[in-house]
């Protein structure tokens, strides 16, 4: 590990413990920040209720953190919507931003378009997927963001148990169980070519925080690829020192089968790959086997995501809306 990166460690990484809650809401006082936490969701209608509650109960009602919760529906077929409206959040449709643009499918896709349905200065994103939720994932990473006026971005860090059903070995503890597009593409890829990320202990995590003054001066990929993209270009926008990460505890949510797993996979691939070369992508198709109704193995092929959005400061509506 690089010697910066071990000053680093030493520096920009805390426990959500460090910076209890009337600590925070004084230095949110004192600075005259507003938090807007966004939870980009589709089809998550069983975990999506809790975590509003949460938010609100904790973050909203009993201390005044976070001034806009905002559900971004990516397009849910289920009751998500309903759900999260009847939870206390404000629902936002995809397609309802930025109409002139069509909409593609991808998570990158509704980060992108939150910045314009939030106000925020501080921008917190939460995967509506996790159980077992506590407010702490969203006080924890606004924290250095409230306390500190040199961080800029902030990452979670957390445990990952992997449900039996999905390879953990029987009797295994939590620790290295989950995240295995992490382990297996994201963390080589980072260290070998940008070791100074190599101290992040959830480099595709769903759950950080950032300045609006940061996030709209980034491009987005718009799939699977934006937790990597984002860090990435956060590190050469403002370099190691702004970034930091917070230990919040255990994160459990929905877990993705080996496929799913391979598409994110080659999007992430992809994304650096756009990084490194800013060149010309070969062939952008992953190919997968599955077996079937016949006995044999049939071959899918998906498109990966090979689109990204400019960043936001660049986009007209953008722009006329906080000049006015």
């Amino acid at each position: 590990m690089l010697e910066e990166v071990e000053h680093w460690l030493s520096r920009r990484s805390w426990s959500a413990a460090d910076r209890p809650l009337d600590l925070l809401l004084a230095a949110k006082r004192a600075g005259g920040t507003s938090v807007s936490v966004v939870l980009p969701a589709l089809n998550e209608e069983a975990t999506v209720g809790a975590i509003v509650d949460a938010i609100r109960r904790d973050l909203m009602r009993a201390t005044p953190l976070v001034d806009e919760l905002v559900v971004l529906d990516s397009g849910s077929t289920d009751g998500t919507a309903e759900v999260a409206r009847a939870a206390g959040a404000r629902v936002v449709h995809r397609d309802s931003l930025l109409p002139r643009v069509p909409a593609v499918p991808g998570k990158g896709e509704v980060l992108w378009r939150s910045l314009l349905a939030t106000s925020g200065d501080v921008v917190c994103f939460v995967d509506a997927d996790l159980r077992d939720f506590s407010a702490t994932f969203v006080s924890g990473i606004v924290g250095p963001l409230l306390t500190d006026p040199d961080v800029r971005f902030v990452k979670a860090m957390y445990d990952r148990p992997l449900d039996p059903a999905h390879g953990a070995e029987p009797g295994a503890g939590p620790v290295g169980q989950g995240g295995r597009v992490t382990e297996l593409v994201a963390r080589p890829l980072l260290n070998l070519h940008w070791p100074q990320l190599a101290g992040f202990v959830q480099p595709l995590g769903g759950e950080y925080a950032a300045r609006r003054s940061l996030l709209e001066r980034l491009p987005f990929p718009v799939g699977y690829g934006v937790e990597l993209g984002l860090l990435v270009d956060a590190l050469h926008t403002v370099g190691l020192d702004a970034l930091g990460q917070v230990d919040v505890g255990v994160r459990r949510h929905r877990h993705q089968d080996g496929q799913a797993l391979g598409r994110m996979a080659a999007a992430i691939y992809r994304t650096a790959q756009l990084r490194l070369t800013r060149g010309h992508l070969v062939r952008p198709r992953l190919t997968q086997f599955t077996r079937g109704a016949g006995g044999g193995f049939e071959p899918l092929t998906h498109p990966v995501d090979t689109e990204e959005r400019p960043p936001m400061i660049e986009v007209r509506e953008y722009a006329e809306r906080w000049a006015a």
